[in-house]
Parts: C-alpha cells; structure tokens; sequence
C-alpha cells in the first residue's frame, strides 16, 4: 500500500518532542508499505526552520527512514508572533502542502492519511483527495476547534465559526476517523453527531523497543550522578514549552520546595521558555533546571535517570480528553507519573497505579503530589514504575497499534 501522509508537525530524525508518526511510518514500512509525508518547515515548539529549508517552498528528503519520503513544506515563521502569525503559518502551509502534494510526489497513492491540529490540514487532504480522487483518514490528535479556543489560539469570532463549519464538513468527507483517546471518541458520537462506524480509535502509545534498547546496558545511576544530581529526587518533564503546557505551575511549586531535595528537570523548547527560565531566576530558584530539547534516544536515558516523570497542562476542560506522549514515555521507561492533568489521562494513571494525580493549576496540591512521592521508598516507586509499564506494554503498545491502524486503513479500500 502507499500511503500519503499529511502532517504539518512531523518531527526531524533524532527530535525528542512527540514522535507518534515518525515511530509508527517506520512500522508501517517494515510491512512494505510506502510512505510519502507532507510535512512543515517550522518546528512546533521552537517556530523556527532549519537553515537548509530557509528560502525554499518545498524540500525533498528521499528516504528519510527506509521506504518513507518526506517533502518539507513552506510554512511562515511568524507562528509564534502573534495570533495573526500562527494563522498564517497555519494557511501556509495548506497552500505549500497542496502545492507539493500536487507536484513534488510520484506516483499513485491509495490512501491519504492526515493528522490534526491544526484543523485546516484538512483543507490539504481534501483538496488533495478529490484532485488524486482518493479516499482520506482523519486523525484527531487535539479536539479542534475546542482546544485552540480555550488555550487562547484561536481568538476571532469568524474563524471560530469558520473552523466549527470546518470541522463538520471534514469529518462528514473523510472514510475513517481516528480518535486517540476514548473521551475524544463519545464526543464525537454523541455530541458532533458523527456516525459510529465511521469512528476507530488507535490511541497515543509507548515506543518500547527504544526504551527496552536503551535499558539493557544503560548506566542510570552513574548517568545522574554525572549531572550532578545523584543525592537528588528528580522530576522530570519532557516536550513543549507553550500556553497549553502551563509549565509555570511547576516553577511555582519549585519555589515551595526550596527546603526539600526535590528536582524538576525540564527538557524542551517552546513560545514560553525564556518567560520560565526568567522567572525561575527572578525567584532565585536552584531547584529547576531547564535544558534544551535532545533526541528521543537521550529523552529517554534522561527520564531512566529521574525518579518520576512529570504530565502538566493547563486547567481547561477540553484537556481532560486527552492522553499526554510523555505520559508514556515515562510508562515505558518505568518510571512514576506526577500528573497534573484532569480526565482521561487521570483514569490512565489511577488503573495503572503508576502515579500520583494533583489537580492542575494547584500550586499547593501540586506540592503536596511531589513530596507524596518524594517521600516512597526506593522498592514503591519501583512498584509504580513497573505497574505503569505492564499496564502501557498490555494496553498501548506502538507496533501493535501501528498494524492495527494499518489494517483499519485497508478496511476503506
């Protein structure tokens, strides 16, 4: 089968944000499936391109895993000016994807595959699937237009309605929607009216093989010891620094941790990081360490070298649909989970018995969840950290979804 993937954030080799797509193309492509992805230019956390595709509309890179092809897409690098920024960024590359879907791929395709947020992707597999006359799949990462409205996104009475109207016509003109999470799955059955039928659910998962890879003869002791944090309870989190991550719920927690041994270690990049680094030296605060993103490779040698893992958004309704990716790295890697993340992913966690759960925005909750945890016995979170792995290996595993979708996809054709 070939399959043309559309995704605007679809990360470069050795990124350490959430890389669903980039692990489950490589499954998908040792089936013998051919995959093109029509992806962005800008990097989602940081807004910025790479020097290779400044000044290029499309870029090509042939092989970019075996038997998967990525064309880089034009996208504005105003994403993170403003509101008027983003939404141009957003259009850009609907125009830029079309463009490269029409022009810059070989071939026939049997299948279009697109992946949202943002919303407007779906203009490109629309276009794209009349254009090549073939059938697409929706993929629901993110509830749009929900989630944009409440973390500040999207702003304009008329593309709210517009972006509503979308959303219908879209989901009415794709073959299968795919949903990552249950909650997202009644929403649209019961609340957008969307036929069942049409409805599948191939949730987040754990990528086990690199996890179980890096395990087998990584030195996690000797490796926080290196960092200097060896006599330290360190939590760390993993991905974006952005509105919706609310990351300043953590540094404020830091400060009312000052008297404890207690680490929060926070890897990434992202619209509000130089606003947290600020704060945390304003508040004089050691207890907070902030580094640059890594490969996921490193991601996870840095979480085997933590005694928890950390699951934060914002306080907003729409969240509490979600399942986090980092939630699962950190399953995957046996580690514990403060999360302070409402819904669903607190259903996740508590039958898993592989965390503790703080109501998010909390500072003193949050608090109370740390030294909670900080106060285990080394054998307790260990017990944590491996019931979060059974369960995550049993229930959401990446290779096995990756095939179930697969054959989902074959179902349409």
């Amino acid at each position: 089968m070939r399959i043309l993937l559309i995704h605007q954030y679809f990360l470069e080799k050795g990124d350490g944000g959430g890389s669903r797509f980039n692990e489950m193309t490589q499954v998908w492509a040792k089936q013998g499936h051919e995959i093109t992805v029509l992806a962005g230019m800008v990097h989602y956390a940081t807004g910025k391109k790479a020097d290779r595709y400044k000044g290029k509309f499309t870029y090509k890179d042939e092989q970019f895993y075996e038997n998967v092809d990525v064309v880089r897409c034009h996208v504005s690098e105003s994403y993170n000016v403003n509101f008027l920024g983003r939404l141009w960024a957003y259009f850009s590359f609907v125009f830029s994807s079309i463009y490269a879907g029409l022009f810059k791929t070989k071939g026939k395709y049997d299948v279009i595959v697109v992946t949202s947020p943002p919303l407007f992707v779906g203009i490109t597999a629309y276009v794209l699937s009349k254009l090549k006359r073939l059938p697409f799949v929706f993929e629901i990462r993110d509830l749009w237009p929900e989630s944009a409205i409440d973390t500040g996104v999207l702003k304009s009475g008329i593309m709210i309605k517009f972006a509503y109207w979308f959303e219908k016509f879209i989901y009415k003109r794709a073959k299968l929607i795919n949903v990552l999470t249950p909650a997202f799955r009644d929403k649209l059955i019961n609340d957008k009216k969307v036929p069942a039928e049409k409805v599948i659910f191939i949730p987040n998962a754990a990528d086990f093989s690199l996890a179980e890879k890096i395990q087998t003869n990584f030195d996690a002791v000797g490796f926080k010891k290196e960092l200097g944090l060896q006599d330290k309870f360190v939590i760390t989190y993993v991905g974006a620094h952005g509105v919706a991550n609310h990351l300043i719920q953590l540094v404020q927690a830091a400060e009312k941790l000052t008297d404890t041994n207690v680490v929060f270690q926070l890897i990434g990049a992202g619209m509000r990081k130089e606003a947290l680094i600020e704060e945390a030296q304003k508040r004089n605060l050691t207890n907070v360490i902030f580094r640059d993103p890594v490969s996921k490779k490193e991601v996870f040698k840095y979480i085997l070298a933590s005694d928890a893992g950390a699951s934060v958004l914002k306080k907003v309704d729409t969240f509490k649909t979600i399942y986090s990716n980092k939630t699962f790295d950190y399953m995957s890697c046996k580690r514990p989970i403060l999360l302070a993340i409402d819904g669903v992913s607190r259903e996740l966690v508590n039958e898993a018995q592989c965390g503790v759960y703080v109501e998010p925005e909390n500072i003193d909750a949050i608090v109370e969840g740390v030294k909670l945890l900080a106060s285990k016995s080394a054998s307790e979170i260990e017990k944590m950290g491996a019931s979060g792995y059974s369960y995550a290996k049993e229930h959401f595993d990446r290779e096995k979804l990756a095939k179930t979708y697969v054959e989902k996809i074959k179902s349409i054709l």
